[in-house]
């Protein structure tokens, strides 16, 4: 019978991403967090009467910007972005290559599945599930908010591991 040792235990050292990566993934998980505590304070605000196009709105928002990553548009990708994303980003180049390098699941998903966005009429929250072309599966939480109470525009998403997917 074999008797584990401390060692294999032990922690292994992690591949460590560049300090930007950090403070960009940071960012979003904040933003995504503030959201999720704006909801969660009263969930009843989230069924406005007459939201219906707002849902369908934060959906359509969060679809072309998933397709611009897929055609390598950075330009539109860039545009559906909130001022405040742009700001931090700098150019449509600059927000391209973070999410071509950090999230690559998002450039080319091999499928997506949008769940029901909630919405209070100024910031949404739309969840979607895609898989990867490895065959791993992802929660991409995204935090919309209305610029200038308009337009929809992308302020964060929040990527989470779901693990690989299995089919027998």
């Amino acid at each position: 019978m074999h008797t584990p040792s401390p060692s294999d235990f032990a922690l292994r050292p992690r591949h460590r991403r560049p300090r930007a990566g950090v403070a960009l993934a940071w960012s979003l998980l904040f933003s995504a967090v503030l959201g999720g505590a704006v909801f969660a304070s009263d969930p009843a605000h989230l069924r406005v009467p007459g939201e219906a196009d707002n849902v369908q709105v934060v959906r359509t928002v969060v679809q072309q910007q998933l397709a611009a990553f897929a055609n390598e548009d950075a330009l539109q990708a860039f545009a559906l972005a909130d001022t405040d994303l742009r700001t931090q980003f700098g150019t449509a180049e600059a927000f391209l290559a973070t999410v071509r390098e950090q999230y690559p699941m998002l450039m080319h998903p091999t499928s997506v599945l949008f769940l029901k966005p909630e919405t209070d009429g100024r910031i949404a929250l739309q969840r979607v599930r895609v898989a990867d072309e490895e065959g791993s599966s992802w929660t991409l939480t995204y935090l919309l908010n209305r610029e200038g109470g308009r337009q929809w525009r992308i302020s964060g998403c929040v990527v989470t591991p779901e693990g690989r997917q299995i089919l027998t």
